[in-house]
C-alpha cells in the first residue's frame, strides 16, 4: 500500500528519522513535525492518510493534538497512532473518545509500527470501499 502520506510527530529527531526511513523504504510519503502545534498546521495543509504522534511533546501534547484534529472538519477522521513512554498509559475510555487507533509503547520496533500503520490503513480502506 504505497503512495499514502504519513505525518510523523515527535520532539525526538532520531525517532522521526528512524520512522521516516522505514516508511519511505516502504513507499510512503512522509511529512514530519517536532511539536503538536506544527503538526496541527501540517495535518490541515498536507491531509495525511494517517498520523503517528508522540504523547509527550512541548507546545502541545499528543492528546491535545488529537483533540484539535477531531474538532477540525478536515482532519476529524484521520487515524492516529500514539507513541507513549511506558509510564504514560492513556486510559481506554480516552482512547475510544478520541478515536486513537492504537497506542504503542516506546521503545517500539519500527517493523511493529509499520505493520500497525498498514493494518489501520487497510481497515480504513475496507470502510471506504463498503
Amino acid at each position: 500500500m504505497s503512495g499514502k502520506k504519513v505525518l510523523v510527530v515527535d520532539d525526538e529527531v532520531h525517532i522521526i528519522h528512524v520512522v521516516a526511513i522505514k516508511l519511505r523504504n516502504n513507499g510512503y510519503e512522509v511529512v514530519s513535525a517536532d511539536n503538536g502545534a506544527e503538526a496541527l498546521d501540517l495535518a490541515c495543509q498536507e491531509k495525511p492518510d494517517i498520523i503517528v504522534t508522540d504523547f509527550q511533546m512541548p507546545v502541545m501534547t499528543g492528546i491535545e493534538l488529537v483533540e484539535r484534529l477531531r474538532d477540525n472538519e478536515a482532519t476529524k477522521n484521520v487515524p492516529v497512532i500514539m507513541l507513549t513512554a511506558r509510564s504514560f498509559a492513556i486510559p481506554e475510555d480516552q482512547q475510544r473518545r478520541l478515536r486513537i487507533s492504537e497506542c504503542l509503547s516506546k521503545p517500539f520496533s519500527p517493523r511493529e509500527l509499520m505493520g500497525t500503520i498498514e493494518d489501520i490503513l487497510h481497515q480504513a480502506q475496507i470502510v471506504i470501499d463498503k
